[in-house]
């Protein structure tokens, strides 16, 4: 009989060690080794042996030889998902959707396969029962009145040999694994969610997609952290990355790529979350605005931007509140905003404008739960931060978009023509945008009023007078 070997890996990255060691040597964090014994491998569970394509022996091949054709994308019927995936999902890739528990991600996959035209999907469950996804199906199909074409078979199982048993019985067009973190081979002697069995099985199903062609569509785990739980290898290993976020007390969900070899990694896909599944929402500026236009009264600390997320332009309301510190240290606060970057336009605003307020709390919040990465949003906090601070709101109507320099100048930002045709399409009266950006701007073509600007201390008095 074999002696079982015993191994040591990281479970950040999954780097392998002898004997057990504090730090790892790879990616440098502490205490994140764990024990993991290692049978002897059989090959009766390899995606060859299963019949899905002959044994191939590769030969090196000229690159100008290499034939490439257009790939023929499957259409989800889910504008928000073929954006993010970059115009549909690709025959024979895989794909890990991560979120955290309860946020909607097998809703998500679930109403998605049930949209699917004459294609036949096999959905495994590892967490679920069939009377629960049917339970579930029945209120979106129920509650929508949806009439789904597509052939949907399910199968509640773990062991990755006996899916593809199933698999190929069935042969679907689609294979959904809910959750690759309750897979298990018998290949590896040790428990499901441990971070050989996710590397095993992720390894096999990759094999599978590539050499059958058919699209694999795991859902994964995150952990405390908020990335996606198992060795760090995980995601490299598949073609595509989709994190679903959101907060659980906001109905607003949010689906981006962090990697995407078909695609751009820029895109975004924006949900609402109903009680018979998620509704695409197709203007999310409308929603992620406050309805304080509609009413008389105006509040100080509130700015327009507008932003692009990838090929769409936002418009998203920045609010900020400035008060006296009531402790020694001020307390500065961010939320859906880089806390970093907030400190440096609060410097600048100290340093150029001469605002003094490094001995006050202050507090930056996106409305709506996002998160904004755009650098055209800079001008926008500064203008709340610096409206809160003097108690004095922003005339309604006004937006603005420009990156903020450390020299206090305003610098031009990408697309501003989506910027300003979207300002104007929601009502809005005037924007302000970096002067550098009225190059070969035509204004008769808006009927909003276009202010530009090349320095900070120039749109606060534009804002404020």
């Amino acid at each position: 009989m074999a002696k079982e070997k015993i191994a040591y890996v990281c479970s950040s990255c999954g780097y392998d060690s002898p004997k057990w060691i504090g730090r790892c040597p790879s990616c440098g964090e502490w205490n994140t080794f764990s024990e993991v014994r290692q049978g002897k491998k059989s090959s009766s569970g390899s995606v060859q042996n299963m019949g899905f394509a002959p044994e191939i022996k590769s030969s090196p091949i000229h690159i100008s030889k290499i034939q490439t054709d257009a790939e023929t994308r499957i259409n989800m019927n889910d504008d928000e998902l073929n954006r993010v995936l970059g115009g549909g999902l690709v025959p024979g890739s895989l794909t890990l959707l991560g979120g955290e528990p309860g946020i909607g991600k097998s809703t998500l996959v679930l109403q998605t396969i049930l949209n699917l035209k004459d294609h036949k999907v096999l959905y495994v469950s590892g967490e679920e029962s069939a009377k629960q996804l049917k339970l579930r199906a029945d209120r979106i199909i129920g509650e929508r009145g949806l009439n789904p074409s597509s052939d949907i078979q399910v199968v509640c199982e773990v062991m990755i040999e006996t899916i593809f048993e199933h698999v190929k019985s069935v042969q679907p067009d689609l294979l959904v694994i809910d959750s690759i973190q309750t897979m298990a081979t018998e290949n590896v002697e040790s428990s499901p969610g441990s971070i050989s069995q996710i590397r095993e099985c992720a390894a096999m199903l990759l094999k599978f997609a590539k050499e059958s062609g058919i699209p694999v569509i795991m859902i994964g785990h995150i952990n405390k952290e908020g990335s996606i739980a198992g060795p760090k290898i995980l995601e490299h290993m598949v073609d595509t990355v989709l994190q679903f976020e959101g907060d659980q007390h906001y109905m607003y969900r949010i689906v981006r790529a962090i990697k995407n070899r078909f695609g751009s990694t820029a895109e975004l896909g924006i949900y609402e979350m109903m009680s018979d599944g998620l509704r695409q929402v197709t203007n999310p500026s409308e929603l992620l605005l406050s309805d304080t236009s509609s009413d008389d009264a105006s509040f100080s600390g509130v700015a327009i931007a507008s932003s692009i997320e990838g090929v769409r332009p936002l418009l998203i309301e920045t609010q900020a509140l400035v008060s006296s510190a009531a402790y020694g240290t001020p307390q500065r606060s961010a939320t859906g905003f880089d806390i970093r970057r907030m400190n440096m336009l609060l410097a600048v605003l100290e340093k150029r404008v001469g605002f003094k307020i490094s001995q006050k709390d202050v507090y930056l919040n996106i409305a709506g739960g996002i998160r904004v990465t755009d650098p055209a949003i800079d001008l926008s906090v500064i203008a709340a931060v610096l409206s809160s601070n003097v108690d004095t709101s922003i005339e309604q109507g006004t937006c603005m978009a420009g990156e903020v320099g450390l020299s206090g100048e305003i610098r031009p930002v990408s697309r501003i023509l989506q910027r300003i045709a979207e300002a104007e399409k929601l009502g809005f009266r005037r924007i302000i945008i970096p002067h550098a950006n009225l190059n070969g701007l035509d204004k008769s073509k808006f009927k909003i009023e276009i202010v530009s600007v090349r320095r900070v201390e120039e749109a606060l008095r534009q804002l404020f007078g």
